[in-house]
Formats: C-alpha cells, sequence, structure tokens
C-alpha cells in the first residue's frame, strides 16, 4: 500500500511538471487570431507590413508591429485565396510577402502530441503500478523465507562474558563451545565432537538472552537469532519453511552460531494440542528436530536456544544428538548479586556513603533483571527529588517498591483503620523477631504500598536453599499474628488479614502434599499437577488419592495451622506491653527501621 501510493504521487507531480511545461510555452508568445476577411480588409487599407505563410497558418505583421495569425484552408495557395477575395495586385506591391515550409519536427509534434500525451501519462502510471505489483509478489514470494538477524560483531553495544556478572558455570560451558567453533582441532583430535545444541534453562530474568549475546560478542563466526514465536504463521507450513530457510542460510556460513529465544513457543510436546499431529506447530517442531539431527547431518552450526518452562518441551528435543547440553542459570546469590550491581551502577552516580553488599543482602531471590530495574527505579527516584546522586535512602526505597509496590502516601484512612493497621503490623513484627526460624525484621511501616495497607519486611541474613518443618511453621506462626492481634485488641477481625490467611494455609497445604512433613500421613505427597495446554495457563490437579485421605489431608493442614496459632498466641501475651510500644511508636512515626524497631524490643 505504501509503494502505490508512492507511485501514484509520483505520476501526479510528473502530470503536473509536463501541464506546466506545455502552460509555459503557449503563453510564451500571445498572438491575436483574426479572420481572413479582417486581414483583407487590412491589405485594401494598407495596413499590412508582411505576411509569412508557413503550412496552413498566414502570420500578419501591420505597419505599427503588432502581429496576428490567421488560418487559411488547408491546400490552397495564398495567391488564391487573395484573388477569390479580389484583393488589388496594386496592394500587394508595398506588403513583403515569404513562404516557409513546416519543419516535420513541428508537423509531427502537433499531429501526434494531442494523442500521445495521454498514453505516455497512462504508461507511466501502469509502469509504476506493475513495478510495485512486483515489489508486492517479491514479499509475497519471499513469506517462507527466514527473517533471522544477523548479529553485527562491530555493534558499539556488543556484549562478552566480561559484562556477564554472575552465572560462572554457566559461562564456562558456553565458553566451551565458542572456544570449539574458534579452535576445532584442539578438541577433533581428542575425538571430541561439536556439540549439537545448548539448551538455556532459567526463571525470567535471570540472563539466558543476555548470556546468547555474551556469546555472539565472543564467538568470530556469524551468529543468528530468531524467536521462537517467528516461525510460527497462521499459514500451513509457513513455519517449517521458515526453519529450513535458516539453516540453508546457515550452513552456507558454516561454522556458525543459531539462537533461538523462547523455543517452547514451538518446542512444546506434541500430541497435546487440538489440532493433533497436523498442528502448524508441531509441523514447525518436526522440522526442527529433523535439521538438527536428521538424515542429514549438520556439520559446525551449532544451535543455543533459551526457555524458562523446561517441562513442556517435547522429549525429542532433549535428548542426545539434538540439546546435547543443558546449562541451567540459577537466580544470583549474594555474592553475584553484589557484582550484578557493580556492572548496572557503572553509569549511574551513587553517593559515597553507598554499600551495595546491603543492597544485596536486601535483595534475596532477585534476578539480574529485577536488580537492574531496581536501580532504574532508584535513579528515576532521585531525578524526582532533584538530586545529582543515588543515596541509600532512594535504593532502600526502590526495593520497597519493587518487592511491594509504590506507596500511597494520598490515600486518607481514619484513625481506627490506623490503629488496627498499626497493631497488625506490630504483630507480624513481634512474632517474627521473637522465633528463632524467623526471617529478621528489617522495616515494619504502616504506609500503603501497592494493595497493602500496611507491611512488614523481613530478609534472610543469608541465602538459604532449604527449609525445614520449623522454619514453615514459623513462617505460620508470623502470618496469622496480625489476625490474633485484632482478635485480642479489638474483639473481631477485620478482612485485612484476608491475604495472609490465605498464604498461611498455602503454606500449611504444601506442608502436607508436597513436602512430605506430616508425621501421620507419612513421607509421600499427594496430587499431580498438569497444566491443561488448550486452556492456557489453567492448571489442573489430577487426585491420586481417596476421599477418605483428602479429610485426613485437611485434618493435618488444620492441625499445623492450629500448631502455629499457639505458639504466636503465646508469644503476643507474654510481650503485650511490648506489643503496645511497638504500635504506638507506628502511629507516631508511621515506619520503623529495623535498628529502631530493636532499640524498642531491647
Amino acid at each position: 500500500m505504501k509503494k502505490l501510493i508512492r507511485n501514484f504521487l509520483v505520476f501526479f507531480l510528473v502530470f503536473i511538471a509536463i501541464a506546466a511545461l506545455f502552460s509555459s510555452f503557449s503563453q510564451a508568445d500571445e498572438v491575436k487570431t483574426v479572420g481572413i476577411e479582417t486581414m483583407v480588409q487590412e491589405l485594401n487599407d494598407s495596413q499590412i507590413k508582411s505576411l509569412v505563410v508557413t503550412g496552413n497558418e498566414i502570420q500578419v505583421e501591420l505597419n505599427d508591429g503588432s502581429k496576428q495569425l490567421v488560418q487559411k484552408e488547408s491546400g490552397e495557395s495564398l495567391s488564391a485565396l487573395l484573388n477569390n477575395f479580389s484583393v488589388d495586385p496594386e496592394k500587394l506591391k508595398t506588403v513583403t510577402v515569404n513562404v516557409k515550409e513546416p519543419s516535420g519536427w513541428n508537423y509531427w509534434l502537433g499531429v501526434i502530441l494531442p494523442f500521445a500525451l495521454p498514453l505516455i501519462l497512462v504508461g507511466f502510471f501502469l509502469f509504476f503500478m506493475m513495478r510495485g505489483a512486483k515489489g508486492m509478489n517479491s514479499s509475497a514470494m519471499s513469506f517462507g523465507q527466514s527473517n533471522a538477524k544477523d548479529f553485527n560483531l562491530d555493534n558499539k553495544e556488543r556484549v562478552t562474558f566480561k559484562d556477564v556478572a554472575g552465572a560462572k558455570e554457566a559461562k564456562e560451558e558456553l565458553g566451551e563451545v565458542v572456544e570449539f567453533l574458534r579452535y576445532p582441532k584442539k578438541f577433533q583430535d581428542l575425538g571430541a565432537r561439536i556439540p549439537r545444541g545448548v539448551l538455556l534453562l532459567g526463571a525470567p530474568g535471570t540472563g539466558k538472552t543476555l548470556l546468547a549475546r555474551a556469546v555472539a560478542g565472543e564467538a568470530k563466526v556469524p551468529f543468528f537469532h530468531m524467536s521462537g514465536s517467528e516461525f510460527v504463521e497462521m499459514f500451513v507450513g509457513v513455519g517449517a519453511s521458515r526453519v529450513r530457510s535458516l539453516f540453508q542460510k546457515a550452513k552456507k556460513q558454516a561454522p556458525c552460531l543459531i539462537f533461538i529465544d523462547e523455543i517452547d513457543a514451538v518446542g512444546r510436546r506434541r500430541g497435546s494440542g487440538m489440532g493433533g499431529s497436523h498442528d502448524e506447530r508441531e509441523q514447525t517442531l518436526n522440522q526442527i528436530l529433523v535439521e538438527m539431527d536428521g538424515f542429514e547431518i549438520t556439520q559446525n552450526v551449532i544451535i543455543i536456544a533459551a526457555t524458562n518452562r523446561p517441562d513442556v518441551l517435547d522429549p525429542a528435543l532433549l535428548r542426545p544428538g539434538r540439546f546435547d547440553r543443558q546449562v541451567v542459570i540459577d537466580r544470583p546469590d549474594l555474592k553475584d548479586r553484589e557484582e550484578i550491581l557493580k556492572v548496572h551502577v557503572k553509569k549511574k552516580p551513587l553517593d559515597k556513603e553507598v554499600d551495595l553488599k546491603r543492597i544485596a543482602e536486601r535483595t534475596p531471590g532477585f534476578s539480574g533483571a529485577d536488580l537492574a530495574n531496581l536501580l532504574n527505579e532508584a535513579a528515576i527516584l532521585t531525578a524526582r527529588e532533584d538530586k545529582k546522586s543515588i543515596g541509600m535512602a532512594e535504593l532502600f526505597s526502590a526495593i520497597e517498591k519493587v518487592m511491594i509496590g509504590p506507596e500511597r502516601k494520598s490515600r486518607i484512612i481514619n484513625d481506627k483503620e490506623k490503629k488496627i493497621t498499626a497493631y497488625h503490623e506490630a504483630g507480624h513484627a513481634l512474632v517474627a523477631y521473637f522465633l528463632p526460624n524467623s526471617d529478621p525484621v528489617q522495616k515494619v511501616s504502616i504506609i500503603a504500598r501497592g494493595q497493602a495497607g500496611g507491611y512488614t519486611l523481613k530478609v534472610p541474613t543469608e541465602d538459604r536453599y532449604f527449609h525445614s518443618k520449623s522454619d514453615f511453621l514459623d513462617e505460620i506462626a508470623v502470618l496469622l499474628a496480625g489476625h490474633l492481634v485484632e482478635k485480642e485488641i479489638f474483639g473481631e477481625v477485620t478482612t485485612g488479614a484476608t491475604s495472609d490467611l490465605r498464604r498461611a494455609t498455602a503454606v500449611a497445604r504444601s506442608l502436607v502434599t508436597d513436602y512430605g512433613m506430616s508425621d501421620t500421613l507419612g513421607p509421600r505427597t499427594f496430587g499431580q499437577k498438569e497444566e491443561m495446554i488448550f486452556l492456557g495457563r489453567e492448571i489442573h490437579e489430577q487426585r491420586d488419592y481417596s476421599e477418605k485421605m483428602a479429610e485426613q489431608i485437611d485434618a493435618e493442614i488444620a492441625a499445623f495451622i492450629a500448631e502455629a496459632k499457639v505458639t504466636a498466641d503465646r508469644i503476643l501475651k507474654e510481650n503485650r506491653q511490648k506489643l503496645d510500644i511497638v504500635a504506638e511508636a507506628l502511629l507516631k512515626q508511621e515506619t520503623l527501621e529495623k535498628e529502631e524497631f530493636e532499640a524498642l524490643l531491647a
């Protein structure tokens, strides 16, 4: 459509130019046209100085210098014309008469141009139309071609392994792939076979795509990258055609690398969709399987793919010979988080007192993308306050914004609801402080953030990968504390504890059904959760236990909650005075940092 509009505009401008040209010619010499009778009268009155005969035109020049044009009959001579009008021959003796033969160019131009000009304009229009149609036809013919983008090694934004903090093991695995491509003889002398594919597994934001960009920056070979969704189209066979085109392009430039991001878009388990074996996505997957390890052996073409859903991938993709290596990229630990923060603060001005280690300690479970977003939010907060450098206050505020949500200082609540919120959060903080397996309280606030009316921020002092039954029971006790305080102080509960109760119930259920920590039911799990492919993200649980066992599961969940409730209730009653002190401090200050909170309890 854009080409058609452009061609029409070009045709219109050409037409205007030609019309302007002819208009200028026609207005160059404006001559008055008169009849034969007028010319005869002027001859009889001796007013004509000269006559010039050119074809069927007679150019008349009068004595005063003005000019006239007379059209005579075709094939009739000037003498015959004047004789027919009985002009006195004596009158012609004073007039200069010249006869000119018309040039062939002017004659043919005058005859042909009125017919040729419209044909020329129409021809131009058709030419531009056909050229646009040819381009559209070319686009249609290349619809099934791969549109993989070749990574530009001269790009100023090139990323290398030095720019990727953490993920030491993953960088080593990928570094071997790059080294194999650059120095293959070193491995071939030992009989090592080049890995066919490398699958990057990890949670969203852990740096899978960043590592692929680093491989592209390190490798001195062509690097093609596509998204898994670019293979799938509504037309049958397009995905498989693009796969073939991609591998043909890669084989011509071997050795090379191919990166497919979000491969789960086309690599889901076959036979589970509504389209059956003729589903377009499955045909695309079949073609990928054949190209990776089929009858024709692909040499020196390594495929790197990334996904955060390895559980839905087809087993044929994961077997040796296709994705030979599976590199797991975990969330960064404390040391890695500090290194990642150092990478992202290179272009950001920081105050001298900023301690990135403290920021890393407060962000357990954060991925690399979360940390980058954290620093970006801190920079935005700093700019909002018209400061020149980022301080610890902005960084801590950004952490809470990322974890909980933005502050809602404009939210107006009455004194009663404010008091309920203060005691509610004080109960959470107090129980967490006295339980040995609970994470330390970093901050308590009754300022609304996100969907929470108040919050108690608990952060572990170190990264933990295993949790015991005692850890979960203490966590349930902390979650129930707000509910118990409301009932103890105000005599009834509010809806403010709804999310706490829901989370406590979920933790207790996981203790029984997932972790096998119930002494009564024994070390086993209950239920198998499966994703229903045709229902999107809906999770279906397949029950592998009887109704009688379901009653026992419910009883065990209730028993865990009751046990945690007793623990929380005991701590609150034993420290009632301290509870009042913390609540009153929250009513006055609205926010208590870790040092202030611990000083009150001390």
